[in-house]
C-alpha cells in the first residue's frame, strides 16, 4: 500500500493514524462504517470550465444526461413553496442547481469519460453586502459550467471537448489551479434523509422546519461554494468543487482523511469511477450501471453514442453488470490479496469465467460479473490461479430488486 502524502492528505486524528497505519485495509473497511463525516480532497480528479453562449447546447448534444437544469436561471426557484420562502444571504445563492452527473461516449455508444457538471454560484441571486436584494433576475444568458473530470486523462479529456467544439461559441479550460474536488463520506454522513443536507448544517434552524439559508450559508465558502448530495447515490454523501487555497466548510481537520478512504467506502458501494476502473473505449454504460447511478435520461434525446444505450436499455436485460465483492479464505474470513485489474473470476465447480475484477483495494473489489451466476445460490467463486482466494459477491442495497428478479425468473422458465 502506498504511503500517505500528508501534503495532500493530512491524517491529523487518531482514527485515521490508526486506520492507515496500524490496521489493515480489510480491518478499515468496517471501520469506515464506525466513522463519519470525514472528507477527502480528491487528486484523481481535475476541474474544466466551459463558459460561452453556446455552451448548453453544445453539452446537451454531447452527454448522456440532461444538462439543461443547469442552464436555467438559477437565482430562484419555481414551483416550490419551501425553497421560496428561503432569505438569502451575502454569500450564499438564493437557489443554486445541484450538480449533474454524466458520461461522455464513443459514437458505437461506449464509455470515455465521466463527469460530475456544476454550475459556478449566481450572483444575482445573493444579498449584497448592504443587506439589500436579492438582485434582480441575471440578464446575462451567457452559461458557465465546471466539470469534475478524471485527473489521470486530464489532457485527453480537454483535447476531446475541444475537438467536438467545431463552430460553436464555448471556450474550454483547465480550471485545475482555482478549483479542487472534494468528497465528504462516512455511515454518519451517507445513513441522514435524502431531504437533509449536511448532518451538521441541518442542526442548524428556527421556527417551522430548517432555514435553509443557513443551512447552505453554513456549507458555503465566501465565494458561494457549497456540498451537495453525490447525485449518483445518496449513500455516497456529498460532492463539491471548492477553491484550492481553502478547505470547504464542515472539514473538520481531524476528519480530513486520504482519498483512499473514499475509495474503499466507493468500493463498498459497487461504484466505479474514471476512466481507468470504467475502461475508456470498452466499458458499456449500462453494464457499469449507470442507469442506476443516475448518469443517463432516456428521454432528452440524441447524444453521442445514444443508440446502442437505447437499444440495450429497451431489451431490457443486462446480463452483466458491476458487482461488487470480499476477498475470503476457504472460512469466509476477509483476506487481503494483491490482485491485477483484469484478474479473472470463475466458477470453482465448472471452472468456467463469470467476469474479472476492475479493481480492488484491501479485502473488498469491484468487478464485472455475469449476475445468473454470480447470485446463484450455491455459487463458489474464486479467482483463477488462486483457488485458495475465494471471491463472495455482494448486492448492493441500492439495486433495484428488478435486476435480480428478472434472471431468477428466467430460470423458473427454462426448469420448467
Amino acid at each position: 500500500m502506498r504511503s500517505c502524502n500528508r501534503r495532500s492528505f493530512p491524517l491529523r486524528s487518531l482514527f485515521s493514524r490508526f486506520l492507515f497505519h496500524k490496521c489493515p485495509l480489510s480491518t478499515s473497511a468496517s471501520r469506515l462504517t464506525e466513522a463519519g463525516p470525514l472528507a477527502s480532497r480528491l487528486s484523481s480528479r481535475a476541474v474544466l470550465r466551459f463558459s460561452g453562449p453556446d455552451t448548453a447546447k453544445y453539452l446537451q448534444n454531447l452527454l448522456t444526461n440532461d444538462i439543461l437544469p443547469l442552464a436555467q436561471s438559477a437565482s430562484r426557484p419555481s414551483g416550490n413553496s419551501d425553497q421560496e420562502s428561503y432569505v438569502p444571504t451575502p454569500n450564499v445563492a438564493f437557489y443554486q442547481p445541484p450538480p449533474v452527473y454524466a458520461a461522455l461516449l464513443t459514437p458505437q455508444g461506449r464509455f470515455l469519460y465521466d463527469l460530475f457538471l456544476y454550475r459556478p454560484p449566481p450572483v444575482e441571486g445573493k444579498l449584497d453586502r448592504s443587506g439589500s436584494g436579492p438582485v434582480k433576475e441575471e440578464t446575462n444568458k451567457e452559461v458557465t459550467l465546471f466539470a469534475d473530470v478524471d485527473s489521470e486523462f486530464l489532457d485527453e479529456i480537454l483535447s476531446t471537448f475541444r475537438r467536438y467544439r467545431l463552430r460553436s461559441k464555448v471556450e474550454i479550460e483547465n480550471a485545475s489551479n482555482d478549483l479542487s474536488c472534494w468528497q465528504q463520506f462516512g455511515e454518519r454522513v451517507s445513513s441522514t434523509s435524502p431531504l437533509t443536507e449536511d448532518p451538521e448544517a441541518s442542526s442548524i434552524g428556527w421556527g417551522k422546519g430548517l432555514d435553509r439559508a443557513s443551512e447552505s450559508a453554513a456549507q458555503g465558502t465566501e465565494q458561494g461554494w457549497q456540498w451537495f448530495t453525490d447525485p449518483r447515490l445518496d449513500s455516497l454523501g456529498f460532492r463539491g468543487i471548492f477553491p484550492s487555497n481553502t478547505t470547504p466548510p464542515l472539514v473538520e481537520a481531524d476528519k480530513e482523511t486520504d482519498e483512499l478512504n473514499y475509495v474503499l467506502w466507493r468500493l463498498e458501494k459497487g461504484v466505479a469511477e474514471g476512466s481507468t476502473e470504467i475502461p475508456k473505449g470498452d466499458a458499456i454504460p449500462l453494464e457499469y450501471n449507470f442507469a442506476g447511478l443516475n448518469a443517463i435520461s432516456f428521454d432528452k434525446g440524441c447524444y453521442v453514442g445514444q443508440e446502442l444505450i437505447a437499444r440495450t436499455h429497451h431489451r431490457g436485460v443486462i446480463r452483466k453488470r458491476l458487482t461488487p465483492f470480499k476477498l475470503v479464505d476457504a472460512n469466509g474470513k476477509e483476506i487481503e490479496e494483491a490482485t491485477s485489474p483484469s484478474s479473472e473470476i470463475v466458477d470453482d465447480e465448472s471452472g468456467r469465467k463469470i467476469g474479472k475484477a476492475i479493481k480492488v483495494l484491501g479485502s473488498r473489489g469491484i468487478g464485472i460479473l455475469k449476475i445468473e451466476e454470480a447470485f446463484k445460490p450455491a455459487a463458489r467463486l474464486s479467482l483463477k490461479d488462486s483457488g485458495d482466494v475465494k471471491i463472495k459477491v455482494v448486492r448492493p442495497d441500492w439495486w433495484p430488486a428488478e435486476w435480480i428478479q428478472v434472471h431468477d425468473q428466467q430460470n423458473v422458465a427454462t426448469s420448467t
